[in-house]
């Protein structure tokens, strides 16, 4: 075999006949007809009319994320001062609070304040 290309009555499996024997077919052309032309545009048209609604979708999508986030974050916020709310009411908490932050006795007791010879003051206890 040589290096030329198989003909075409080889290459489609059917012997040529006539003038198609010595000449190649021409290629077809793409003809868009007007239902065609009909369909493309109402395509297109409706692509371009669905741009708007899924961006107003993905808007509203990201925006329910970002509230989801937020809530979520008012959740624990929340969950925190219940605990802190609970504390509160516990009495002995209480107690050590006023013992501590306010300087408060108990009837009877003596409190003692250690000052000191030189430097500054230790910094008063976070209440």
């Amino acid at each position: 075999m040589s290096g030329t290309a198989p003909s075409p009555a080889v290459a489609t499996g059917r012997p040529l006949r006539g003038r198609d024997a010595t000449r190649p077919r021409p290629r077809r052309r793409l003809r868009l007809t007007a239902r065609a032309t009909i369909l493309c545009t109402l395509v297109i048209g409706v692509l371009v009319l669905s741009v708007a609604p899924a961006r107003l979708y993905f808007e509203q999508r990201a925006e329910v994320a970002q509230l989801e986030r937020q809530a979520a974050a008012l959740e624990r916020t929340n969950e925190t001062l219940a605990a802190r709310a609970e504390q509160l009411r516990d009495h002995a908490y209480l107690e050590r609070l006023a013992r501590r932050c306010l300087g408060m006795v108990k009837p009877g007791e003596v409190a003692f304040v250690v000052v000191p010879t030189e430097g500054a003051p230790p910094p008063p206890p976070e209440c």
